[in-house]
């Protein structure tokens, strides 16, 4: 049987215009095969957009509803069956779900395309007997019940994995308040990591396209800046997208996590990826910011008894303005480890509890939390 590499596709899309969004999208299919190579007629196929909270899209956080509605519309055209969802943070609640689905755009897109918008919110426990770090997990049913999945992650940067792409796109499959006990039983950035790759060798989505028409840098995955990149990124494998969308904004793939393990794992090889479309360095972009690692060495450069010592030491840590925030409590009632009281309506972090999961920040919805590093941990993070 003949080697197939991995097929990864990059067109320039200036902006969020629905002439100019079809138009990547169809290049993209073309660069990929064709649509037809996925997509079988009467398939019910699920896109699972990057829909973290109530944000506009304008923000810059949930993926943007023109490049959800060329995906849905061509699903449509060719005699399958769209379903738009993800489980976004917080309650998994059908009255969560209309919320987020009205702010962020996706009630319009279903309007317009016909396509289905999921608020089924029962839950299946699925074995995953191949897998490194789990060998099950809770996914949302309407998910496991159909065809196929086409990812479409936003890309962002990440407070706890540094990026967060077509891998990390896919732990939105977990639903709702499931997600903290992956966080809490897995608090180490590399375990973390590995089981966001077990799901993803699961699930097999069998294309991503991801929206870096406009990214997130510094602050994300919810309180970064906007950042124009111009692209449209999609692969046929998810680590491959992730592979060249971090070489495109500058990030060493040692400090992706998500990135790094799966090459450990012979996933996502950069020499095992054919791109097409935009030359690799035409695509790139300049200083785009880039958070520091939350882990210390996913390499293990540093001895394993001082890691030990130094994470518990000067690891980075959530602060809070207190001028900014508005004693919402979210930040509080979404705590895995529940490291967070709220103390004369403000909230209070108790950083021997802390995991460093920095759901706080994700899903502050004033961005009234941010990441303070110590001086020190200067000399041991990137």
């Amino acid at each position: 049987m003949a080697y197939i590499l991995n097929i990864v596709s990059i067109e320039k899309c200036d902006s969020y215009s629905a002439d100019e969004i079809r138009k990547a999208i169809e290049r993209s299919y073309k660069n990929l095969g064709g649509l037809e190579k996925y997509i079988k007629k009467g398939d019910k196929v699920f896109l699972k957009a990057n829909l973290l909270k109530k944000n506009k899209p304008d923000d810059a956080v949930t993926t943007h509803p023109a490049i959800v509605e060329a995906v849905a519309s061509t699903i449509k055209d060719m005699g399958a069956i769209p379903i738009i969802g993800d489980s976004p943070a917080g309650p998994f609640s059908e009255r969560a779900l209309r919320s987020i689905y009205e702010t962020t755009g996706m009630i319009d897109v279903a309007k317009r395309t016909g396509a289905e918008l999921n608020y089924n919110t029962e839950e299946i426990v699925v074995k995953i007997s191949d897998g490194k770090l789990i060998k099950q997990a809770t996914f949302m049913k309407a998910l496991m019940e159909c065809d196929s999945i086409i990812s479409l992650p936003k890309l962002k940067t990440h407070g706890m994995t540094v990026y967060t792409g077509a891998v990390k796109n896919q732990f939105g499959a977990i639903p709702g308040l499931v997600k903290a006990g992956y966080h809490l039983s897995m608090p180490d950035v590399k375990d973390f990591s590995d089981m966001l790759i077990d799901i993803n060798v699961f699930l097999k989505p069998v294309l991503s396209i991801m929206d870096a028409v406009i990214a997130m840098e510094g602050n994300g995955p919810s309180a970064g800046k906007p950042k124009k990149v111009g692209l449209i990124i999609s692969s046929n494998d998810v680590f491959s997208l992730d592979t060249v969308a971090t070489l495109i904004i500058g990030l060493n793939h040692e400090d992706a996590p998500t990135v790094f393990m799966a090459q450990r794992r012979g996933l996502g090889r950069f020499e095992d990826i054919k791109i097409i479309g935009m030359n690799i360095d035409d695509a790139k972009v300049s200083n785009f910011d880039i958070p520091t690692l939350r882990g210390f060495s996913v390499t293990e450069k540093i001895p394993p008894f001082l890691m030990k010592y130094l994470d518990k030491h000067v690891k980075p840590y959530p602060i809070f303005d207190y001028d900014v925030c508005k004693s919402c409590g979210i930040c509080v009632s979404n705590c895995p480890p529940k490291a967070l009281k709220m103390i004369d309506k403000k909230p209070i972090v108790d950083l021997k509890t802390c995991i460093r999961c920095f759901c706080c920040q994700e899903l502050c919805p004033h961005k009234a939390v941010s990441i303070k590093k110590p001086h020190i941990a200067k000399l041991f993070y990137r």
